[in-house]
């Protein structure tokens, strides 16, 4: 039997709450979970590559299944890398949804045998996504129920001269 093998692409700039229920929750269900950070060179983040990645590497190390990396390009490319068939989207909304059913639909053209997986977001997580953290970020505000205990700690520290 092959290897049932998921990857959840997203920028992870930075990791929330809500990312880290939707790996909990699709681990049982996989051989083997690739979180990977897409990198958009044409894009700045936040947050360096290395930080997310040992931000991601550190919530996870409890789950033997699950892989960090990184990837540049097509999602569907890293995919058949990687021989994963599926791919794990998260909605928290309608409007999540008629993106997501898009890219999928072109991924399913562009991609072979890939199917995506839709996780519906926890209503304790439906608010949350990335890009709101970074505007609460850049903002000053406190992040603390959005990301992880020890993640909000070290944004505080880093960006404590404008909070």
């Amino acid at each position: 039997m092959k290897e049932r093998i998921i990857v959840f692409p997203g920028s992870f700039d930075p990791i929330t709450t809500g990312h880290i229920d939707l790996v909990k929750r699709i681990c049982p269900l996989f051989d083997k979970v690739f979180v990977a950070i897409g990198v958009n060179t044409g894009k700045t983040s936040l947050f360096d590559l290395e930080t997310r990645k040992l931000w991601l590497l550190r919530e996870f190390s409890s789950y033997p299944n699950v892989v960090v990396d990184d990837f540049e390009g097509l999602t569907v490319k890293y995919c058949s890398k990687v021989s994963a068939h599926y791919l794990l989207r998260g909605l928290r909304n309608a409007s999540d949804f008629d993106y997501e059913k898009t890219i999928s639909q072109l991924n399913s053209i562009i991609g072979e045998d890939l199917e995506t997986i839709f996780l519906i977001s926890k209503p304790e997580f439906s608010h949350i996504s990335s890009t709101i953290v970074r505007e609460i970020i850049k903002g000053g505000g406190d992040v603390k129920n959005f990301v992880p205990t020890e993640i909000a700690s070290e944004i505080l520290e880093k960006y404590k001269e404008i909070i």
